[in-house]
């Protein structure tokens, strides 16, 4: 079971895949803060209320300066089909082999439907802007989560 974070620990440095194939790097966003998500699969009924609801915010976090990264174990092409059914704006990135789900406490042991599974953590890390974790938020649910996150946030 990896370690969760906690507010004040460094950012594990990441550099992902996105739904184009294009290499995505927290270092990529110094100096502005990051919502970094991760979600247990593409095309999903609560991960597409989820990216949608990141998509539908993403301007107002944007305009307070906050960039939203969504991670997932899906490959880039799901990741596409994603993006394009559900007309998402948020940046995608893949993580098969869940070594940066791992490092951020992302995946382990959770319940699904009163059993215990390992998988995927719904999870919400917010990275300030010198890369360190300013909020980090677990076994989050899919619907309101971003409403809360932004009044959380004061924005």
């Amino acid at each position: 079971m990896s370690e969760r974070l906690q507010t004040g620990d460094t950012a594990p440095a990441f550099t992902l895949p996105d739904a184009d194939g294009n290499d995505v790097s927290l270092a990529d966003h110094k100096g502005r803060k990051v919502v970094v998500y991760f979600y247990p699969a593409a095309l999903t009924p609560g991960c597409t209320k989820q990216a949608c609801d990141f998509t539908d915010n993403l301007e107002l976090l944007t305009g307070a300066g906050y960039d939203v990264i969504g991670v997932s174990p899906d490959k880039p092409e799901k990741l596409a089909k994603f993006r394009e059914k559900e007309d998402l704006k948020v940046t995608l990135v893949s993580d098969p082999s869940k070594e940066v789900l791992e490092a951020y406490g992302a995946y382990g042991e959770k319940k699904l439907y009163g059993k215990v599974v390992t998988g995927v953590i719904r999870s919400t890390i917010v990275v300030d802007e010198e890369g360190k974790v300013e909020r980090a938020l677990y076994n989050v649910k899919a619907t309101g989560h971003v409403a809360k996150i932004i009044k959380d946030l004061g924005i």
